[in-house]
């Protein structure tokens, strides 16, 4: 693993949307488009198959044989949002799999994905979904972000329409691994640098009004 690079790369994303010491970089904005043609590119560079698929996820495959492993996360933000959220853990899968193809290895290695939409700009989870095959296309043409604009017109915009879906292969990949700094304090109150996720917050939110 090239540590160097790792961070570079990070830092590189990290300036497409950049605001202050975070990004802004909504799914479907032209700051997360281009941060995902980067990303693309990189991959390329990088030895892998790439391309953004149907839904603006990016996916890289390893050209190496065998049943692979998949890791990513995702590069779109909340607003305002922080730069290693999700980043590192797409940044994390790409140097594994450079660094394994650098290595001279042929099989068992690492497809590398960054999801789109995870942070739910127009839908939740609309690349992993997709990826896994559970999203309904009745779901996609209902969805919009907060001020009304369709998501079929987001992804019409960037001509998605046409392109593949990446998709989950069952008993072609071993596992998904996801690296992802933690959101709170409890690694850092026992002094460790590295913790496994055993659960997941869930966060619902509503609109209420009030008359009277």
């Amino acid at each position: 693993i090239d540590g160097d690079r790792l961070m570079e790369d990070l830092r590189k994303l990290a300036t497409f949307g950049k605001l202050g010491t975070g990004v802004d970089r909504t799914a479907f904005s032209p700051q997360d488009m281009q941060a995902r043609q980067w990303l693309r590119d990189r991959m390329i560079d990088s030895g892998l198959d790439a391309y953004i698929d149907s839904v603006g996820n990016v996916f890289g495959a390893s050209p190496t044989g065998g049943s692979k492993i998949v890791m990513g996360s995702h590069t779109d933000s909340v607003p305002q949002g922080g730069w290693l959220d999700g980043a590192m853990g797409v940044i994390y899968g790409l140097e594994i799999s450079r660094a394994l193809l650098e290595s001279g290895a042929t099989e068992g290695c690492v497809d590398v994905i960054a999801f789109q939409d995870e942070e739910g700009t127009y839908l939740p989870c609309l690349g992993s979904r997709t990826f896994c095959g559970e999203l309904a296309d009745e779901e996609i043409d209902a969805a919009m972000d907060g001020s009304g604009h369709p998501l079929r017109e987001a992804m019409a915009v960037y001509d998605l329409a046409e392109r593949g879906a990446a998709q989950f292969e069952p008993g072609f990949y071993t596992a998904y691994l996801e690296a992802h700094i933690e959101q709170g304090p409890r690694l850092e109150a026992e002094n460790k640098r590295i913790g496994i996720v055993t659960g997941i917050v869930g966060i619902r939110r509503f609109r209420l009004s009030f008359t009277g």
